[in-house]
């Protein structure tokens, strides 16, 4: 049994030019659903229908044609596959037929059908001519050389002929992608009775599959999948481009309004700021740098401040040109995602665009770097614009970084990365075959090791008694230093053998620490000072009175000793020889063999012989050391 290909068909046209009379004569479905449509005989928003036609289900996306409604409108065409473009035969090209024609040009709509509807009301010689001015109208445009088919909904004519044009259209659609991750932007939410919160949308990618978890964007609530449907049947899963309603669990209606996407969950993130290519129509006027307009995106609406990245201060009619988009609110979008832009009063189509890249910074104006960025990403190609995009991220890009910024496929991000990495173009760090990892471009990882080395530098020159610098303070010496970049870095240091690690110290290959006489005179001193007090033992500062050293140097040994572990430092300004401390275990034991567990602080200052001066701080060592823990004012021995 052949799979079925779903489509989605959309109408287009002027108002009260039998859109909704021609999907209800193809479907038998009537897809104005509200009452004010029906009282009024024009769609007012989305109306849904379908229609089988063995190897293909269309699923109709039924738009309104009044120019108060085109939100409405561009809430649905933006999902669709091909265009039934409804022209009428006894009113030919009008204001919403040209502003629809030119939405769907912006949106990259690549195939279509026209319809001349009404056919009977006008003679054979007006519907020629309705028919040139159609091939004059579409001339130069994606609907040049479309099937054009004259039809009237009340009497039925041209219906069966107009099926099997829709029925070879639809064949020639590219499959839609349903190894992406799934995304479904909403245009209708409610609740219906016996099952709580109902979405409607168009699949735009993906699979979506009952009790799957499902994220909320932008709010990112997440939610379960508890029942499916589709053209009013109930169905285990949904495919890219199929007209889709979803049962939500564990999610208000409320919570949910159109222009929201479901997504898959824990992967994208919403943006505020995006990176694109618009063009504004031939009809539009100049568009001005920073001019704020209404950009339409899926089901989505925001104010829109567009910056022009070339350095001109507008936008002339009919040209193309990078910009960045600031949006008002957060939305879910996508490299490849096209919008629209309508003016900001009066409300009218002027321009579109392409997404870009939707993690950009805020850019300099006339930026050569930004241009030839853009200019990469716009190609396509997956390569140049992976390392593009790490060229442009001195920290490198995590796998799931990548697949939020570009929507690829994993085996698209592995290739990619894979590739690079063999022409050394880039470095992967992490488990590749278990997409755990991080690409960072070789140049970046360069001028990292460069950074490695100079801190360890810097540390020796400024600390020349320490044998090295530990590997986290090292660490926090770099800028933007990820976990997994700084380990690699040293792992590469270490293979050219240009550092030496000591547990967990860092130093540079061959460097030796050399004390001067006095230093090493010193060192012995402040040895023997502490070896001959046991638990009684001074504070450094008398002991520093008795060294031949100054106060500075005096401080680097003491370092050093307690990094050799021959002296512990137990509190700030108290430190005791390892020699005390092993027999401070060794009483511990002890009593605990001839007196049992518990532990007054009387009997330790009996056993030690010390004041509460050291008691109570050398007791609280032995908690951390998990020697003893506190019960109460007592110890207990572990």
């Amino acid at each position: 049994m052949n799979e079925i290909k779903h489509v989605i068909a959309g109408t287009a046209g002027h108002i009260d030019h039998g859109k909704s009379a021609l999907v209800e004569a193809l479907t038998g479905t009537n897809p104005d659903r509200l009452e004010e449509e029906k009282r009024r005989g024009i769609t007012i928003d989305l109306g849904f229908a379908f229609l089988d036609l063995g190897s293909v289900r269309l699923g109709f996306v039924d738009v309104p044609g009044h120019e108060r409604f085109v939100r409405n409108m561009l809430a649905g065409v933006g999902g669709i596959d091909l265009v039934l473009f409804v022209i009428a035969a006894d009113e030919s090209i009008k204001p919403q037929t040209r502003e629809h024609f030119d939405i769907c040009r912006l949106l990259g709509i690549a195939r279509g059908i026209i319809a001349i509807t009404k056919s009977d009301k006008v003679s054979l010689e007006v519907l020629d001519t309705v028919r040139l001015e159609a091939e004059e109208f579409v001339r130069g445009s994606f609907l040049e050389g479309a099937p054009m088919v004259a039809v009237s909904a009340r009497r039925g004519v041209g219906i069966e002929h107009l099926k099997q044009e829709l029925l070879r259209v639809a064949h020639a659609v590219p499959a839609r992608d349903e190894k992406r991750r799934f995304r479904l932007p909403i245009d209708r939410a409610f609740a219906m009775k016996g099952f709580g919160t109902v979405v409607t949308g168009t699949l735009v990618s993906g699979t979506l599959k009952i009790e799957d978890e499902v994220q909320l964007y932008p709010t990112r609530k997440r939610a379960r999948v508890r029942g499916l449907h589709s053209g009013g049947k109930q169905i285990e899963q949904a495919v890219a481009g199929q007209r889709t309603a979803a049962n939500l669990a564990g999610i208000d209606r409320d919570e949910i309004s159109r222009g929201m996407v479901l997504a898959t969950p824990g992967i994208f993130d919403p943006t505020t700021r995006l990176d694109a290519n618009i063009t504004l129509l031939p009809s539009a006027p100049p568009l001005k740098n920073r001019e704020q307009v209404h950009l339409h995106q899926g089901t989505a609406e925001s104010i829109a401040e567009i910056i022009l990245l070339s350095g001109s201060a507008t936008l002339s009619p009919g040209e193309t040109a990078f910009a960045q988009v600031r949006l008002d609110g957060p939305v879910l979008v996508l490299p490849g995602d096209r919008f629209i832009l309508r003016q900001l009063s009066p409300v009218l189509t002027i321009g579109g665009g392409v997404v870009l890249d939707t993690r950009s910074a805020r850019h300099r104006r006339n930026d050569a770097g930004v241009k030839a960025l853009l200019e990469t990403l716009e190609r396509g190609n997956k390569e140049g614009s992976l390392l593009a995009l790490t060229e442009t991220s001195a920290r490198g890009l995590t796998f799931n970084e990548i697949l939020s910024r570009t929507g690829w496929t994993t085996a698209e991000i592995d290739a990619a990365a894979e590739t690079l990495a063999q022409s050394k173009c880039v470095r992967i760090v992490g488990d590749a075959a278990s997409s755990n990892f991080i690409v960072i471009s070789e140049s970046a990882f360069a001028d990292y090791l460069a950074a490695v080395r100079k801190a360890i530098e810097d540390f020796h020159a400024a600390n020349p008694l320490l044998p090295g610098i530990p590997k986290q303070e090292l660490r926090g010496r770099l800028k933007n230093s990820r976990g997994e970049i700084f380990h690699a870095a040293l792992d590469d240091l270490l293979d050219a053998r240009s550092i030496v690690l000591s547990g967990d110290l860092v130093q540079r290959a061959g460097r030796e620490i050399a004390l001067s006489p006095e230093e090493t005179r010193a060192k012995e001193l402040i040895e023997r000072e502490f070896a001959d007090s046991g638990l009684t033992v001074p504070s450094f500062a008398t002991v520093l009175d008795k060294l031949p050293v100054e106060s500075r140097r005096a401080q680097k040994i003491l370092q050093i000793l307690l990094r050799e572990k021959v002296l512990v430092k137990v509190a700030e300004d108290l430190i005791f020889h390892q020699i005390a401390v092993v027999k401070l275990r060794e009483m511990l034991a002890k009593y605990r063999k001839e007196r049992g567990p518990r532990l007054p602080i009387g009997a330790f200052k009996e056993i030690t012989g010390v004041s509460r001066k050291y008691a109570i701080p050398l007791l609280e060592y032995l908690d951390r050391e998990h020697l003893t823990r506190r019960v109460g004012d007592e110890r207990v021995i572990l």
